[in-house]
């Protein structure tokens, strides 16, 4: 892939997030994916994920930085969302909240195999008026 067909793939990725096309996931995720050096499978990303979007109904992912240089992509990833209890062990609680998400992605036979991912959980302890 080059960096602009690859840039395509990673926003066609993540439309199928945003839209939760669920069956469509695995065009975009390897079988044998991993976040954060834990393996867990295509069946067990997809579980994360739809967890994600029951803790905040509102969940969108927005790029906010994308660059490309096969087989790697680093996104900052932007939220603006109101979760419904608990966040990354914070008491959220249905209040608005921003924060972002810096992610490397590699991959492998065309599909995302590698997540590694940090959150400014910061960010929204500052929020909430929490220490986090």
């Amino acid at each position: 892939m080059t960096p602009g067909q690859l840039e395509d793939f990673y926003r066609g990725y993540i439309d199928c997030l945003n839209r939760q096309d669920w069956p469509r996931l695995g065009d975009f995720v390897h079988d044998a994916v991993a976040h954060n050096d834990r393996p867990l499978g295509l069946a067990g990303y997809r579980a994360m994920l739809e967890g994600d979007f029951c803790a905040i109904p509102d969940l969108r992912f927005t790029i906010a930085l994308l660059v490309a240089q096969p087989p790697n992509v680093a996104s900052r990833l932007h939220f603006d969302c109101t979760p419904v209890g608990e966040l990354f062990g914070l008491p959220v609680n249905g209040r608005r909240v921003q924060f972002d998400e810096n992610v490397f992605y590699t991959l492998h036979e065309g599909r995302i195999h590698r997540v590694w991912s940090l959150i400014d959980t910061a960010a929204i302890a500052t929020q909430i008026g929490t220490s986090g």
